[in-house]
């Protein structure tokens, strides 16, 4: 069997950008995977959102951020999931660990960061970093951790807001030479800048955050690709759209005592369709004769 990390290192192989939605619980990574997504992205500012109703500062355990991987891992099978490792939870040893759960858990990749604890999402304001010596010790864990080379390990570098683009550019060459397979400059802010990355790492895989109302421009993946992007993730695309449907649906329902026949919604049967329900009761059925 094909692992979802050998799936997704095959793919890196091959031409053309890699978009990845953002996926917040394993039904989002469930319809991203079914509406035809190659990889689902693990998003942290939405997992700790759908799952403990906070926002991203670091509030979620790492064993909390490893269940949710293991169940949105699963659930966006065939697609390999991208997971935000978010700092690696402590030093050295903690991303070491937490790359080893995020590996067994089933994803292909883990997103892991130079920001200090507690953390921020990475287009919030006020965002510090560790020093860069620290950070590149954790990469280099994640590497000697992870069991297969097929399992990526992503650096994401924060320093832009807060130390400029030179800093930012000095940290990714130190991650890269610590090991990382991916190098992710976050919250770029124009056009020049997303360009200038692609030509300090003209043979490096990249990857470009497109953040709706974020600092960096909002491109199409065709963008990005021409400017020499290999993946594009859209983290909350998703979660705020659904955020929008859910406020105008309770609105709607506890304002008119019942959600109207016109609300756009799956149907009750659609619903069970997407998650799988026909074929579990068939699987059941084909055990009960056995």
């Amino acid at each position: 069997m094909t692992t979802a990390a050998k799936t997704l290192s095959r793919r890196l192989k091959r031409k053309g950008i890699l978009v990845a939605p953002g996926a917040y619980d394993a039904l989002s990574a469930k319809v991203a995977m079914q509406a035809g997504a190659e990889c689902v992205y693990m998003t942290g500012f939405g997992a700790a959102g759908s799952t403990l109703g906070v926002p991203d500062i670091g509030l979620m355990s790492a064993t909390e951020m490893a269940d949710r991987v293991r169940a949105l891992a699963a659930s966006a099978t065939p697609a390999p999931l991208i997971a935000d490792g978010d700092n690696g939870h402590g030093g050295p040893l903690n991303a070491a660990r937490l790359t080893r759960l995020y590996e067994s858990a089933g994803a292909a990749c883990i997103q892991l960061e130079d920001q200090v604890f507690p953390k921020r999402c990475g287009h919030m304001e006020n965002k510090e970093v560790v020093p860069m010596a620290d950070a590149a010790a954790k990469i280099r864990a994640a590497v000697d951790a992870r069991d297969s080379t097929d399992f990526k390990i992503m650096a994401r570098t924060d320093a832009r807001s807060m130390n400029g683009m030179k800093d930012a550019l000095k940290r990714a060459e130190a991650y890269l030479t610590a090991g990382a397979d991916i190098l992710f400059v976050e919250a770029p802010r124009s056009e020049k800048e997303l360009v200038k990355i692609c030509e300090t790492f003209p043979d490096t895989c990249l990857i470009a955050n497109m953040v709706e109302d974020g600092k960096t421009p909002y491109l199409t993946a065709k963008e990005l690709e021409q400017m020499g992007y290999r993946i594009a993730v859209f983290p909350v695309t998703a979660l705020l759209a659904v955020t929008k449907r859910l406020q105008d649906v309770y609105g709607t329902l506890l304002a008119h005592g019942k959600l109207p026949d016109s609300e756009d919604r799956v149907t009750f049967q659609g619903y069970n369709e997407t998650i799988g329900l026909p074929e579990m009761l068939a699987e059941a059925a084909e055990l009960d004769k056995k």
